[in-house]
């Protein structure tokens, strides 16, 4: 098929069953710091911080905290910190627009360099700055997102190899992302200490946990929770059990190594692809036509190629609409 005549590829409208959680009890937090809550043990441990809401259109990982809040988790060593991120945005939420309320000004998830942060010159450079005191003591971080398309879930580390033994040791979920950033800035989960290529003795992962609206991606955020909260050791197996029934799914039955070689960014609002792809499609030979940007075909670089979160619903010049990968069994 030429790309003259590539079919378009249609953006579906998608149903938000999962709805928003009422976290009004939980806004306030206990820091001084809005929707940040944080709690000590007295014992020495590490200092463990799980985030949600980056953007304000993901519900999964708002719902996974106040389930935390609700059950009254606290950490039997160390520090425990439970942050509730954009505010602003998910006071926007709306689910027949879902992608209005991904953030106020501009993304949340770009604005981890510091020189952006003092800048405060948007809503979310601002709130980065309220939220960087909690990132930079963090030890352990999880940062809970989701995706504009129905998709797997992604767990992604970068290329720090101390994020990739603890996916491993998380035995979920199936398949793992291993990338070096984003080309509009960094993300939470890269910023200061955690962007060290030495072992420095961070952690953080950044967890995709399935389509926005989907109710499974509710409960992937929290197993990811409890697997993340168990690994760092600030709650026993037995305690997170007990405080949290029914929270740990089965364990992926193997792990995928996705590594990322590099993305495919659209020259215009027109690119489509030919085939309503939704991620993890393993092409077989390189030069395989996957779509069509302005003309000029999209091809597979090489043999074996993994298709990593195709979407064209925000599709226009300079936006990232898929990512290539290589993959190799854990």
């Amino acid at each position: 098929m030429s790309s003259s005549t590539l079919p378009p590829t249609s953006v579906q409208p998608l149903v938000f069953a999962l709805p928003a959680p009422d976290i009004g009890a939980w806004r306030a937090g206990n820091t001084g710091t809005e929707g940040v809550w944080h709690f000590d043990s007295g014992r020495p441990g590490r200092h463990v911080m799980i985030s949600a809401l980056v953007h304000g259109n993901e519900l999964c990982g708002a719902w996974a905290l106040k389930g935390l809040l609700d059950a009254g988790v606290r950490p039997q060593q160390g520090t425990l910190t439970l942050a509730f991120c954009n505010l602003d945005a998910f006071d926007r939420f709306d689910p027949g627009n879902h992608d209005a309320s991904r953030f106020t000004d501009e993304d949340l998830n770009r604005q981890w360099l510091d020189e952006r942060i003092d800048a405060a010159d948007t809503n979310e450079r601002r709130r980065a700055a309220a939220l960087r005191p909690w990132v930079a003591q963090a030890d352990w971080l999880l940062d809970i997102h989701s995706m504009h398309e129905p998709s797997a879930p992604l767990l992604l580390t970068g290329i720090q190899p101390r994020n990739l033994a603890l996916a491993r040791a998380m035995r979920s979920p199936e398949h793992i992302v291993v990338d070096a950033g984003h080309k509009d800035g960094m993300r939470m989960r890269d910023y200061g200490r955690f962007g060290d290529l030495d072992d420095n003795g961070t952690r953080s992962l950044l967890i995709e946990c399935g389509f926005h609206g989907d109710p499974a991606s509710r409960a992937v955020a929290q197993d990811q929770c409890v697997r993340f909260i168990e690994q760092s050791g600030a709650l026993s197996a037995d305690a997170l059990a007990q405080q949290l029934p029914g929270w740990r799914l089965p364990d992926a039955p193997r792990q995928w190594a996705l590594e990322v070689t590099g993305p495919v960014v659209a020259t215009s609002s027109a690119f489509r692809f030919v085939a309503p792809y939704t991620g993890l499609e393993v092409f077989e030979k390189a030069g395989t036509v996957i779509g069509d940007n302005d003309g000029v075909p999209v091809v597979t670089p090489y043999d074996d190629c993994v298709l990593v979160m195709p979407s064209v619903r925000q599709a226009r010049a300079g936006v990232t609409v898929v990512r290539f990968a290589r993959r190799r069994l854990l």
